[in-house]
């Protein structure tokens, strides 16, 4: 092949780097744990009684599963009453939530992106992909975009060859992306 006929891969030489949250995707299996099983009258949790229910409680049932903690009755809930929970989840679960059920994704997304390192992505193009096999929850795009704007160079959504700009850094932002990390 004759040099003037070379194929250009752009996407590649381009520079830009690619997140995708799918493969973010947690692989534990999700659990739930509702405290309304452990109202007495459906009304009140009683401290001596929820305690003694939980040293009975079989853990391994939510050995590395994401658990959801909540309270589908409409009754006051103690905040100690969730702490316990955790405690006795903790040693044995993937991660413990206070969510509903149908929030853990979103639940499980806040926490990872919260504690992401965005050190790499400092002075970078980045693209963040868009279309995935598994529901990524919109709040992830959302919050993963309010970690990565003070540090990248430029922020797009979609894929290499069809982007949407999100956010382009003037030269006087991305001076100090790299302290903002």
């Amino acid at each position: 092949m004759a040099q003037d006929q070379l194929v250009v891969n752009r996407v590649a030489e381009s520079g830009l780097i690619t997140i995708d949250l799918e493969s973010f995707y947690p692989k534990e299996q999700p659990a739930s744990f509702d405290l309304k099983d452990y109202l007495f009258m459906g009304l009140v949790l009683r401290e001596k009684e929820f305690r003694e229910a939980l040293k009975k409680l079989d853990i391994e049932t939510f050995r590395g599963k994401r658990v959801a903690v909540f309270c589908s009755a409409d009754a006051i809930v103690p905040v100690w009453a969730y702490m316990l929970v955790a405690a006795h989840l903790q040693p044995v679960a993937a991660g413990v939530f206070f969510c509903r059920p149908e929030q853990l994704d979103e639940a499980y997304f806040s926490r990872l992106i919260a504690t992401l390192d965005v050190s790499p992505y400092a002075g970078k193009r980045v693209i963040i992909k868009g279309c995935s096999d598994k529901p990524v929850p919109a709040a992830a795009y959302l919050l993963l975009t309010e970690r990565l704007r003070p540090v990248v160079k430029s922020l797009m959504y979609g894929e290499a060859c069809s982007n949407v700009p999100i956010f382009k850094s003037k030269p006087t932002d991305h001076e100090g992306a790299a302290r903002k990390v």
